[in-house]
């Protein structure tokens, strides 16, 4: 199996998530933003690219007329 390699910043990014995940919280941007010690305006570029390969995916809010924004979640990594 191929290693995905991951910037530091990705790194701290994903472990954000996934940390939050863990906890049973929601890994809204901004709360992504405090675990990752980042700047929520930091955190846009990682969660993309982390996208991209396939690490986390995008979920609206699944309740109707309650838009809190995104949220991340971390796909597993093998």
């Amino acid at each position: 199996m191929q290693q995905v390699r991951l910037s530091d910043v990705e790194e701290r990014v994903y472990q954000a998530v996934a940390t939050l995940e863990a906890r049973g919280q929601v890994p809204y941007p901004d709360l992504i933003a405090q675990e990752s010690g980042l700047p929520q305006d930091a955190i846009h570029a990682p969660l993309h690219m982390l996208t991209e390969k396939n690490l986390l995916h995008r979920e609206d809010s699944p309740m109707a007329g309650l838009d809190f924004g995104p949220r991340w979640c971390a796909r597993q990594m093998a």
